[in-house]
């Protein structure tokens, strides 16, 4: 059993949270059409549907939010996160946005047109939700260990290199827009990507003029797996590994609502100066003017001091020992996870957990189900609901079925995670009992979020 290392902090105000009956937990999922994104907050006891802007914010952050400058134009908020972006990120120009999605979206409307493709490692809902809104093809290029729950690596995160230059030139030049990559990647169990790897990454990208993105969502975390498993970086730390993945890069997007460590926020940067320009023209329009982009001052304050608060050593150490903590003992339990662990999330194998369920049945969306009637926990399915493609009545599976339980910053403590153990451990032993899904509703894109099912009979 790994450590589970102390919390390098000590709470300083707490929330109550409250774990109502089976036959109330049986309502709500009836009222929410089994859909657990429409639970109400108060009836949820474990929350780990994300970990995007969920966690709790430093006393440091709060106090910078008191210093925020709520100007229209040019806040000094706005040049406090500027010096951050400029020391950490290092590129030319950028855009803060209220969230991650903002800058995709504006990153799709400058660059995309129908029918272009752009490629990842493995692009995450909104990523895809965004591509696809603009009639354009979102392609995943991972390498394929990742697609094997079971398999060790140390960067299952990685893109396959081979097949990303085959693939872009078997699409054509002209008809990618722009290629990106996810760190840590989200999709796939939260696996990190190698410095290696973002070189020849970049190198490809460069090859043939394709300009390079970056979605940043996790940097710090993908900085520390760098600083543990990749050979010449253990001395450096991760802000300077931070520094080097970004210099491979030509932009990032990101949702600043994960290594961030704020409850909103993201941004758009980038270093050609005349695409700049047409980004801050579609901000104006979508989010706000640019030294502002959707966020009041307080929060642009708040972010500046987050990012570097996700990059100290003790809090990645910290955060790292407690996804290592919940593998470890859903593995005594024998319950089936996605190897090996990552930093923001667990990831549950669904397809295994609930085998007597064929993936029509959606045994990701059932075992999410299970989970909160079973413990009044919320996890989130990423799987064929998430994921698949629904074409005249047919599925188009994706590779893995699985159920995220992404773990909030600097929030739950050993025993919630004990509690969650203990949960899924009942769940194991009684999972034949555990009925298949009918999806009645869904919209065309992001479904997850809205979408509506009946447990069958």
């Amino acid at each position: 059993m790994p450590k589970y290392i102390p919390e390098p902090f000590r709470i300083k105000m707490m929330e109550p949270i409250r774990l109502i009956d089976r036959a109330a937990r049986q309502r709500a999922l009836q009222e929410a059409g089994y859909n657990v994104f429409g639970l109400r907050s108060e009836d949820v006891y474990i929350d780990l549907m994300t970990d995007s802007g969920t966690g709790a914010m430093s006393q440091e952050q709060w106090a910078a939010m008191m210093t925020g400058d709520e100007a229209y134009a040019g806040s000094r908020s706005y040049y406090r996160l500027k010096a951050a972006m400029d020391e950490i990120f290092g590129f030319k120009h950028f855009v803060p946005t209220h969230q991650g999605r903002a800058a995709e979206n504006i990153l799709c409307a400058v660059l995309l047109q129908p029918g272009q493709a752009v490629p990842s490692n493995m692009h995450f809902d909104t990523t895809e939700g965004n591509i696809r809104a603009r009639g354009g093809l979102p392609n995943n290029l991972v390498s394929q260990i990742a697609y094997d729950p079971l398999a060790h690596a140390d960067f299952k995160g990685n893109m396959d290199l081979e097949a990303l230059e085959a693939w872009i030139q078997a699409t054509g030049v002209e008809n990618i827009p722009f290629g990106m990559i996810t760190i840590t990647n989200n999709a796939g169990g939260g696996q990190p990507v190698s410095m290696a790897n973002l070189r020849g990454v970049s190198e490809i990208y460069r090859k043939y003029q394709i300009p390079f993105f970056i979605d940043a969502c996790r940097f710090a975390e993908n900085a520390y797996f760098i600083k543990l498993r990749e050979p010449g970086y253990a001395d450096k730390s991760p802000l300077q590994i931070a520094q080097e993945m970004f210099s491979l890069a030509d932009g990032a997007t990101m949702s600043a609502k994960k290594d961030g460590m704020v409850n909103i926020g993201g941004f758009l940067a980038l270093n050609d100066g005349a695409l700049f320009e047409r980004v801050k023209a579609e901000l104006i329009l979508r989010e706000g003017f640019p030294t502002y982009g959707g966020l009041a001052g307080r929060d642009l304050d708040a972010l500046a001091t987050g990012f570097y608060e996700a990059l100290q050593e003790d809090y990645l150490a910290y955060r790292l020992s407690q996804s290592e903590y919940l593998c470890a003992r859903l593995r005594e339990a024998g319950v089936p996870i996605i190897e090996p662990p990552g930093a923001h999330a667990v990831y549950l194998n669904a397809a295994d957990l609930l085998s007597h369920l064929s993936r029509e049945e959606l045994p990701g969306q059932a075992l999410s189900i299970a989970m909160y009637l079973e413990g009044g926990i919320r996890a989130v399915e990423l799987g064929t609901v998430a994921f698949g493609q629904l074409k005249d009545g047919q599925w188009d599976f994706p590779a893995l079925e699985v159920v995220r339980m992404a773990i909030p910053r600097r929030t739950y403590t050993q025993s919630h995670l004990d509690y969650v153990a203990d949960t899924l451990a009942e769940i194991k032993a009684n999972a034949k009992q555990i009925k298949s899904v009918k999806m009645t509703y869904a919209p065309e894109l992001l479904r997850h979020f809205t979408a509506q099912f009946e447990i069958g009979t």
